[in-house]
């Protein structure tokens, strides 16, 4: 599980700088999505079929909850020394203004990404519900064997398609050099911030390191965090990966009109990963349009981080 990933990265990234037609890269979205599905469930079934996750789910709860929060709170800290220090995002946005660049006149986020961003925020919690009621009530052990290889099989099909993603996305290099590479410590300090928010709330909640800091490490890309540490660690590991994303999330839309009263990019420092997809729209909504493409640029940066980094933290806690 330690280059596995890094294989199906590169494999997914030489075909994706093939410059691939619109009708097939719906054709690889329509994949993933199934991919998604299908991983939840999984996930879901892994959850109802052990008893002991089900019977300290409470628990888990709450620890994933102080996890979450911790995450995002270091993360927001961190934001904050940057914009102090290297990228005072309030003048970089007189910049976009006098140079009439923003995330409108760049990217068209049409109602039909909005809305199916949207269904897949509903669908992938209920998938994991379904798979928790089959798993605890109707699974046949006989089948248990299964749901390893659907696990493996998934993540595979995941990791090909962040490496598609890394090589049809080439419009981002783009945009980090209209804005200036200091924007990339946007993303460090969101990612520092994270890795100590976890340590922290690790050692005060007494939950292994591992666990604490992969787990924040996923910055609201569940699916994937959520997926690899139940591979490799186990599934009361992979529901804390799971879970602790899904609230970075909930608590981000949540908390946006407090965050924007902290500092301009407290709100980008929440969203993290979620930013170059289901946290663009709201995050945007509140930092204005002029700082769409710096939370667009976050996201992504973010996003192609976390395969690198959960490996990278596996093979250090190893």
């Amino acid at each position: 599980m330690t280059w596995m990933p890094f294989l199906c990265l590169a494999t997914g990234f030489f075909i994706g700088i093939r410059n691939l037609t619109e009708r097939t890269l719906k054709i690889i979205d329509g994949i993933i999505n199934i991919a998604l599905v299908v991983l939840m469930l999984t996930i879901g079934m892994n959850i109802g079929i052990n008893d002991s996750v089900m019977s300290n789910l409470y628990s888990i709860g709450l620890n994933c909850l102080a996890i979450s929060l911790c995450a995002i709170a270091f993360s927001v800290l961190f934001t904050i020394i940057a914009e102090k220090t290297v990228l005072p995002l309030e003048k970089l946005r007189g910049k976009l203004l006098l140079e009439s660049i923003n995330i409108n006149s760049e990217i068209d986020i049409s109602q039909e990404e909005k809305s199916k961003a949207s269904l897949l925020i509903w669908i992938m919690p209920i998938s994991i519900v379904i798979g928790v009621i089959f798993g605890y009530f109707m699974m046949p052990h006989l089948l248990i064997f299964i749901l390893d290889y659907l696990l493996i099989g998934s993540l595979i099909i995941l990791y090909v398609s962040v490496g598609i993603s890394l090589g049809s996305n080439r419009k981002v290099f783009k945009y980090i050099r209209i804005l200036g590479f200091r924007v990339i410590y946007i993303s460090i300090a969101i990612l520092l911030g994270s890795l100590v928010g976890g340590f922290i709330a690790g050692t005060l909640l007494g939950v292994p390191l591992h666990t604490s800091i992969m787990s924040a490490s996923g910055m609201s890309y569940y699916s994937l965090t959520g997926a690899y540490m139940t591979q490799v660690y186990g599934i009361e590991a992979g529901t804390y990966g799971f879970v602790v994303n899904v609230m970075r999330e909930f608590f981000t839309v949540l908390l946006l009109p407090l965050l924007i009263r902290i500092s301009t990019g407290s709100p980008i420092a929440s969203g993290a990963a979620g930013n170059m997809d289901t946290m663009l729209v709201p995050v945007t909504k509140f930092v204005g349009v002029e700082l769409g493409l710096v939370t667009l640029i976050t996201g992504v940066i973010l996003t192609f981080a976390v395969p690198f980094l959960l490996p990278a933290l596996y093979g250090l806690f190893s």
